[in-house]
């Protein structure tokens, strides 16, 4: 007879699709003089045999800028998905997908490089980016 087996930690982080593999390129949605940004690496990412890292919506990662100012080509900088074409499904099960990739530039304590963002923007990733006058987050529901 098989043992019976746990359902899981209480309190366990809920588990979002991830569509960006380390080397994707999407857009860049602010107007820091940016195009389009290469995904270098996501933080916070422990290695697993045969798997590309990947980031989703709110996911703060390592790029590069590809197209754009020359100032800002061929450095490394911390950047915050806000858009994946990828659908993953909301606690409140509700599916989102959006039309394209995108992410915005950051500094490593997470405030915008740019002034304003172009496009809708995910509210799981609202947190992730400091914006000189919001005062505090709300979690999601």
């Amino acid at each position: 007879m098989a043992a019976a087996r746990g359902g899981g930690a209480s309190g366990t982080k809920f588990r979002m699709t991830l569509g960006l593999p380390v080397g994707a390129v999407i857009n860049c949605a602010d107007n820091s003089g940016a195009k389009s940004l290469f995904l270098i690496e996501p933080y916070g990412f422990g290695a697993h045999l045969n798997r590309l890292p990947d980031a989703g919506v709110g996911d703060m990662v390592v790029a590069s800028v590809k197209k754009g100012k020359p100032e800002l080509r061929k450095k490394t900088m911390p950047a915050v998905v806000i858009r994946q074409r990828k659908a993953w499904r909301r606690k409140d099960g509700v599916f989102l997908y959006f039309e394209d990739n995108a992410g915005v530039i950051v500094n490593p304590k997470g405030e915008m490089k740019g002034s304003a963002i172009t496009g809708p923007v995910a509210k799981e990733c609202v947190c992730h980016i400091s914006l000189p006058h919001r005062t505090k987050c709300r979690p999601s529901p």
